[in-house]
């Protein structure tokens, strides 16, 4: 196992390893630069979640799951055709920003750069994976049932 001493190293290590598949599923995490609690505001949040589900921002590929926390966002993507997870993941980030900070009246950095992910390889996982997604509001105590949280959404509802 290589030890990684330069943080910036690291996180390309981490990207020169990444592979987009069609069709495969991912759970992808993306912080807030600095985590700043950005989408605590509501228009912010709104602003964002428009942008999520616009179908020009996802292009053929699908949003099966999302949440938007105030500090980061949690989005489950399925692939489509040749695209790369990461042209998907900047596209979300930017259209996002934009919105974003219109909604705010301001034009500064949003996103952290970067961001994680996992392939999702099993039905199971997917599953797993989507309620993980969804339940975040509940973990982080912004709620007490998940139908009260307004910033999130997946497919099989």
């Amino acid at each position: 196992m290589q030890t990684i001493i330069n943080p910036e190293n690291g996180h390309r290590a981490l990207r020169r390893g990444r592979v987009s598949l069609p069709r495969q599923v991912y759970h992808v995490t993306s912080a807030t630069r600095s985590r700043a609690p950005l989408f605590a505001d509501h228009r912010a949040a709104q602003a964002a979640c428009r942008a999520f589900i616009d179908p020009p921002v996802l292009d053929h590929s699908r949003l099966l799951a999302w949440v938007l926390m105030p500090d980061h966002a949690h989005w489950l993507l399925q692939l489509h055709g040749g695209e790369s997870l990461a042209v998907l993941v900047g596209r979300l980030k930017s259209a996002s920003a934009r919105r974003a900070n219109a909604a705010l009246g301001r034009r500064s950095p949003v996103w952290a750069t970067g961001y994680h992910d996992r392939a999702v390889r099993s039905e199971q996982a997917l599953s797993d994976v989507a309620r993980y997604l969804v339940a975040n509001p509940l973990r982080r105590g912004l709620v007490e049932r998940i139908g009260d949280y307004p910033y999130w959404d997946a497919v099989w509802l």
